[in-house]
C-alpha cells in the first residue's frame, strides 16, 4: 500500500505534458523496484531487461548520480 501510494506521488510529480517541441504523454507505472545497495541506474536498467533510454523514460526525475537505497524505481509503464 505504501509502495503503491509512493509510486503514484512519484508519477504524478513526473507527468510532463509538454517538453521542448513535443508533448510527452503521461506514464502509468505498472511495475516498480525499490533500489538496493550498489545498484545504479545503469544497473538496474540492465538486470530488469531494458535499455538505459527506457528506463530513464520510465524515470523521467530520477537523477542517476544520487541514487538512494529504498527509492522506488519504475521499470514498466504505459500511456495513462
Amino acid at each position: 500500500m505504501i509502495a503503491s501510494l509512493l509510486v503514484a506521488v512519484t508519477l504524478a510529480d513526473a507527468r510532463v505534458t509538454q517538453f521542448g517541441d513535443f508533448a510527452v504523454p503521461a506514464l502509468s507505472c505498472s511495475k516498480v523496484h525499490g533500489v538496493h545497495a550498489g545498484e545504479t541506474c545503469f544497473s538496474v536498467s540492465q538486470a530488469s531487461g531494458l535499455t538505459q533510454a527506457q528506463f530513464l523514460t520510465f524515470n523521467p526525475n530520477i537523477n542517476c548520480l544520487r541514487l538512494f537505497v529504498g527509492q522506488w524505481v519504475c521499470l514498466a509503464a504505459s500511456s495513462a
